[in-house]
């Protein structure tokens, strides 16, 4: 693998002189370190979802419906628009799952209704063999994972990976260097396998 691009002298000397190693340090660990952390903790939550930690009474949740869901204004996904749209269309759909109170069995049906263009087509390709009753019974788990194979293929990751690791910081633009820091990351979970290896491409990209 090439070695990371690095700042001409030029550039490195545009950066703001205020900017010490503190602060740095302080903008990763609270730009870049939180928020993965936060997403990891989100995922362990996810798998604990079934797990049994004791007997306990909850009151039953209502079940919201389609126009409920849509009045929390879903984010549109076409499948024309990349691997980091995609992304965040899986995330800002979790976020309207949770405040609409999306039953279980209902996000796939309600998902896929946000689905337009090049992407809607796939889904009625997906489900008209099978019928869309039974497509609709696809849990969200599954259509995460059928969608990554259709939009992020093994190509475009190999593009995502190698942009990741030659990131830098292009002047003094640290505010753009960290969000693409963070989708980056998150499209390339296989580069960062811990918090160790995050700072770790997170320094070297500085000036």
């Amino acid at each position: 693998m090439p070695p990371k691009r690095r700042l001409t002298s030029a550039a490195s000397a545009s950066v703001t002189p205020t900017m010490t190693q503190a602060a740095i340090r302080q903008l990763v660990a609270d730009s870049v370190t939180a928020a993965l952390e936060t997403q990891a903790a989100t995922m362990a939550n996810t798998k604990n979802t079934n797990r049994n930690t004791g007997p306990r009474e909850n009151p039953i949740a209502r079940k919201g419906n389609y126009k409920e869901f849509i009045s929390c204004q879903p984010f549109y996904f076409n499948g024309t628009e990349g691997a980091v749209s995609l992304i965040r269309w899986f995330e800002q759909t979790k976020s309207v799952f949770s405040h609409s109170n999306c039953a279980e069995e209902n996000k796939v049906t309600f998902a896929t209704g946000t689905l337009t263009d090049d992407a809607l087509s796939w889904w009625n390709a997906y489900a008209q063999p099978i019928r869309i009753e039974q497509a609709n019974k696809t849990t969200w788990t599954e259509l995460k994972r059928l969608l990554t194979n259709k939009y992020y293929p093994r190509t475009e990751v190999k593009k995502t990976e190698d942009e990741f690791y030659n990131l830098t910081v292009k002047g003094n633009d640290l505010k753009t260097y960290v969000r693409r820091f963070q989708e980056l990351a998150v499209l390339s979970p296989n580069m960062v396998p811990n918090t160790e290896k995050l700072m770790e491409f997170f320094i070297e990209g500085l000036p």
